[in-house]
């Protein structure tokens, strides 16, 4: 064995114990502690082994219906609690929603995304979303909704008309959640993930990073991600994009490798899952986002609005793949 070889299997993170597949906080922590470059060679190695290392899978994010949310997400500039700069929309016609998702096929986009602040849908709000993913799924997109705390059938009836993932983020760790969101627990929102796997649906669920958690609450974020009886089949990590009016802005913001190594643990941890990255892209350089798709990372949200806030336009992501040598998924 040469010294660089000693060098890799000295600093192997702990694995979870043999006939148990849950990672305990600890044996995460331990991803974390490790050399920045070993923990991205072990990462790569993960990545190499289920995916094509030069293939992103892109989606593109629009808000159906914006603003008026009766939560109090810290993070969330759509809340009806404080004065962010959001006005309250009303649901998009249908035709407008087709048109955005059109558009993001065009460009090269293969999941369309819908997302409405609600804290749940009322029945008649799910009448029209309904509508929105039968017609979406025609254009030949996978389709993806995210409409907060789902009721009994609800679930049911948007796998009938043939969404394809749910997204309900977990946010953050479950020690530091009540510290970001009062108006519900983290119980509530893991209830209505087992709806969505119930029903059929693939789960897309993930969180944001730089809200206070620190870096073992980041690591115990994974772990409540990757310990799922079957883990998210999407696993967006945000950065937390700070916006004036909202708790969180002037945060302290987490160090760029500190994030790097949080894309490289959810990769090892849940190493079938895309890991997308995702909202805080647009504060992000091409060479901390190629870092990230080093480290794991192989979804993107493609397009320039990500519900509120800005997203990186389409053409500086295309010319950052031709510098990397990527491609769509």
């Amino acid at each position: 064995m040469n010294s660089t070889e000693a060098s890799i299997t000295l600093h192997q993170p702990a694995r979870p114990p043999a006939g148990d597949s849950r990672w305990s906080v600890e044996a995460i922590q331990a991803l974390f502690d490790l050399p920045f470059n070993d923990l991205l060679f072990r990462a790569q190695q993960v990545h190499r082994e289920h995916f094509d290392p030069n293939a992103i899978q892109r989606s593109t994010l629009l808000s159906i219906k914006t603003g008026g949310c009766s939560e109090d997400c810290g993070y969330c500039s759509q809340s009806a609690r404080r004065d962010s700069g959001v006005d309250r929309e009303p649901v998009m016609p249908i035709d407008e929603v087709v048109a955005n998702a059109r558009a993001a096929r065009d460009k090269g986009a293969t999941r369309f995304c819908m997302g409405a602040a609600w804290r749940g849908p009322k029945e008649k709000d799910l009448d029209p979303v309904l509508d929105m993913v039968r017609e979406v799924k025609k254009l030949g997109l996978e389709t993806c909704v995210t409409l907060g705390m789902l009721k009994e059938g609800q679930a049911e009836k948007l796998k009938d008309a043939g969404l394809d993932y749910y997204n309900h983020n977990i946010d953050t760790s479950p020690e530091n959640y009540p510290k970001v969101i009062g108006t519900h627990t983290l119980l509530d929102r893991l209830e209505t993930l087992d709806k969505v796997r119930t029903a059929g649906i693939k789960v897309c669920s993930g969180g944001i990073v730089g809200m206070g958690e620190g870096q073992r609450g980041r690591a115990a974020m994974i772990a409540e991600l990757a310990n799922m009886e079957t883990p998210p089949e999407s696993v967006p990590i945000n950065s937390l994009v700070q916006i004036e009016g909202t708790p969180l802005a002037g945060a302290e913001k987490v160090d760029p490798f500190d994030f790097v190594r949080t894309i490289a643990a959810a990769r090892i941890t849940m190493p079938t899952s895309f890991v997308r990255l995702s909202a805080g892209r647009a504060e992000m350089s091409d060479e901390l986002q190629a870092l990230c798709f080093m480290a794991g990372a192989n979804s993107i949200f493609y397009g320039e609005r990500l519900l509120t806030t800005d997203n990186p336009d389409a053409d500086r992501d295309e010319a950052l793949f031709a510098r990397l040598g990527l491609h769509g998924a």
